[in-house]
């Protein structure tokens, strides 16, 4: 996946500092390699190592490393269809981690607050560092799909969760993007952003 909106994952050892922290086993090792290998333009290696790897751990495996996974799987994709399933399947990963007792993942709509949310404690760190990626990903997806009404719902919530951010080179590239996607929509006819719509894409 390339475009002006991916410049906020040029930088794969910043992105994956949170996660490699909170997890530092094969896995994420394994996961870190082959997104080296994405960024250095070897795209197909990188979807097969990192197709490998989410073969193995499945869908019932470690949520951050499912999220970690998605996330960068789509980035290996051709097909934006493609891109937006594995992004999709990132965010569900990331809300299963992040969820805790009357809370919400970051960005989410407040009406959601406290329902039906299973009680595993405070979001994780490392999964709320990632959301604003997570979003903003999905809202490029969107734009390239020419749904600019979804991108705007998930831009939207990409700048919500942005306060988890850090004042540093991968933050500070995530602002970025979301500010040019943000002026690219802005350009587009149709409604505003919304930033707590009743209701998901």
């Amino acid at each position: 996946m390339t475009g002006p909106y991916q410049a906020w994952r040029s930088q794969p050892e910043a992105a994956l500092t949170e996660q490699q922290e909170a997890s530092e086993d094969a896995v994420m090792t394994r996961i870190g390699q082959a997104v080296i290998l994405l960024h250095a333009g070897d795209r197909e290696e990188a979807r097969n190592r990192l197709g490998q790897i989410w073969a193995e751990i499945g869908e019932e495996g470690d949520s951050l490393h499912r999220c970690t996974l998605a996330h960068y799987l789509a980035d290996a994709q051709d097909d934006p269809a493609d891109e937006l399933a594995w992004d999709l399947r990132a965010l569900t990963a990331a809300e299963g981690l992040a969820a805790g007792p009357g809370g919400r993942p970051p960005g989410a709509p407040p009406e959601r607050a406290g329902e039906g949310a299973p009680a595993h404690g405070r979001p994780h760190r490392a999964v709320r560092v990632f959301y604003p990626s997570l979003h903003l990903s999905l809202a490029a997806d969107y734009v390239k799909l020419r749904r600019p009404e979804a991108a705007r719902v998930h831009l939207a919530r990409a700048r919500a969760a942005t306060e988890a951010l850090s004042d540093d080179g991968y933050g500070n590239g995530v602002r970025a993007a979301i500010a040019r996607l943000e002026r690219r929509l802005a350009a587009e006819p149709g409604q505003g952003p919304r930033p707590f719509p009743e209701q998901s894409p």
